[in-house]
């Protein structure tokens, strides 16, 4: 059999028999059998989880790892800032927990607060989140052209935001956040 060089096998779409395509141009070539459900729409039909801050919806990352602890005992960081409200033990892992209603000017309601802790990642970069009851699934959610007013401390690590049920739904990028908090700090 004559050899083909790479250049020739990625320029030409007519192929022998016998003949291989490269990764990258087999791939190009691939089409989905009818009936199969792709990755972008079984995301989609997938749904999302959502969480509250009193009244601010965020959304959890498709493929973060998340938690949620039940009233966990958090330990004080004496003369940390008031929305630092201090670390839980996790797995033999220190995981600062945070209250945004405070940094963001939100209303606090005792009487509904469950002592929730949204826990995202894990390890060294697990951070939680006091929130105001345990995630839920939403499907079927409306993409926003644009978003309303923000928290000024919110807008840059917003992604997007989504419609469900005449209740907007916000694409969090905690990991942004919580790294700008981070350097404020330092």
């Amino acid at each position: 059999m004559e050899e083909i060089s790479s250049q020739e096998l990625s320029g030409s779409d007519v192929m022998g028999a016998g003949e291989w395509l490269l990764p990258g141009a087999a791939l190009d070539r691939f089409l989905p059998p009818e009936g199969m459900v792709v990755a972008a729409a079984a995301e989609e039909k997938r749904g999302r989880y959502g969480f509250k801050i009193s009244t601010l919806n965020l959304l959890i990352k498709p493929g973060c790892a998340s938690e949620v602890l039940r009233a966990p005992d958090i330990w004080d960081l004496p003369g940390s800032v008031p929305w630092l409200l201090g670390l839980v033990n996790l797995r033999s892992n220190l995981v600062p927990v945070f209250d945004l209603r405070r940094e963001f000017g939100l209303p606090i309601d005792s009487v509904t607060d469950t002592h929730l802790v949204l826990v995202f990642d894990q390890g060294e970069k697990a951070v939680g989140l006091l929130i105001n009851d345990f995630p839920k699934p939403l499907f079927d959610m409306t993409h926003l052209p644009s978003l309303p007013q923000l928290p000024l401390e919110l807008q840059a690590h917003v992604r997007g935001g989504y419609m469900k049920n005449d209740a907007v739904w916000l694409e969090f990028d905690h990991e942004s956040f919580f790294e700008e908090l981070a350097r404020s700090a330092e």
